[in-house]
């Protein structure tokens, strides 16, 4: 979860870990930790992918009257496309099952959505953008409609919005309004987005000159590793993610392109202003929190970029997703993001000291 608002001139933090002041935006928080009162954890918990995958296991238990068509297989081992192909084509008894799932998942993340609102951190958020892997399949976008749906019912005054690009794509975009303005001159930058399943680094066309809000910016090419399956230790992990980003920083030189030396890090967690991780990195390949410093470690194995040796700066990766939103966020002062994934994530959303509809320029878990 993140928040982000509109505000006046401010220091400008582009390019540096952690950065919570860009032009005209002031990213106020992510992470909130509310307790669920009826269980051990916290309440966003309801709203992630785990729960689903719980939440299905109830309905094939309770609910199907005929063969189970997962076998013996538990929820939480399923494909997503296997999910998708009972609840649109599994018969009437399994379909109707996992739409019964479906419709849980929905009511619990409009419930988690009004304590978000309940709370002072998220007082003014107009729109909520979700994101994560959740949403990119059937089953995933059929709750995120009944969702959108169940809260205009409720009269909550705010909407629900899916993010627009793929979310690993998102996860990358989302660096080009924390490129510091001495970059700009330069045609792309790379970019790293992390997750708990796997791990993907490209190359982004910013054209900041174009738009400010770098919503005309582009992922020209990109490289997934999933490091689950690996399950590689942590520098093994940090030194694959080098030789992708080298291989880039090849590709780009080959295509003509005037790369920066720079690279962002989108990664779970709570990232401290040093660029260490404080928390949170616990589905991350290894110990990644301080001391352990995760920039400094790839930075010793990346090649120059023009000459240089690149800046690598990090951030926390539900902000950066929302940060891809930006352009469409001109009409609100403020807004958040959840990204649904095996935990939530939450970015709380910028809030505007300018007339809505004012085209500015750029600035979870």
């Amino acid at each position: 979860m993140a928040r982000i608002r509109r505000t006046p001139a401010r220091p400008d933090d582009r390019g540096r870990h952690a950065a919570v002041h860009l032009p005209g935006l002031d990213i106020d928080a992510y992470s909130l930790p509310v307790r669920d009162p009826q269980a051990d954890g916290f309440i966003g918990d309801r709203a992630s992918q785990t729960a689903f995958r719980g939440l299905v296991d109830a309905a094939r238990q309770h609910h199907l009257t005929a063969k189970d068509p997962f076998g013996r297989k538990p929820s939480r081992e399923l494909k997503k496309d296997q999910i998708d192909l009972v609840l649109v084509g599994g018969g009437l008894d399994a379909s109707h099952a996992m739409h019964l799932a479906v419709e849980e998942y929905a009511r619990q993340l409009c419930y988690v959505v009004q304590v978000f609102m309940a709370q002072r951190d998220w007082a003014g958020v107009e729109r909520i953008v979700i994101g994560g892997g959740f949403p990119e399949h059937q089953t995933g976008g059929l709750a995120m409609r009944r969702a959108i749906r169940l809260l205009e019912l409720a009269d909550t005054g705010v909407g629900l919005l899916p993010l627009r690009h793929d979310p690993d794509e998102g996860g990358l975009l989302g660096w080009s309004p924390l490129l510091p303005r001495e970059m700009h001159r330069y045609d792309a930058f790379l970019a790293v987005d992390i997750g708990g399943t796997k791990l993907r680094c490209g190359i982004v066309q910013h054209r900041l000159r174009r738009d400010p809000t770098g919503g005309h910016g582009r992922v020209l090419e990109s490289m997934v590793w999933r490091h689950k399956t690996d399950r590689p230790d942590r520098e093994a992990a940090v030194r694959r993610t080098a030789a992708m980003l080298n291989g880039l920083a090849a590709l780009a030189r080959t295509l003509g392109l005037a790369l920066a030396p720079f690279v962002g890090i989108a990664c779970p967690g709570t990232i401290e202003p040093d660029g260490s991780i404080s928390a949170g990195a616990q589905n991350l390949p290894g110990e990644w929190e301080r001391p352990f410093h995760l920039p400094e470690a790839l930075a010793a194995h990346l090649d120059r970029i023009d000459g240089q040796a690149p800046a690598v700066v990090m951030h926390n990766d539900a902000v950066v997703q929302g940060l891809s939103e930006l352009d469409r966020m001109l009409d609100v002062r403020r807004w958040a993001i959840l990204t649904i994934g095996t935990g939530l994530g939450m970015q709380p959303t910028p809030r505007a000291e300018q007339p809505p509809g004012q085209r500015t320029r750029p600035g979870g878990e």
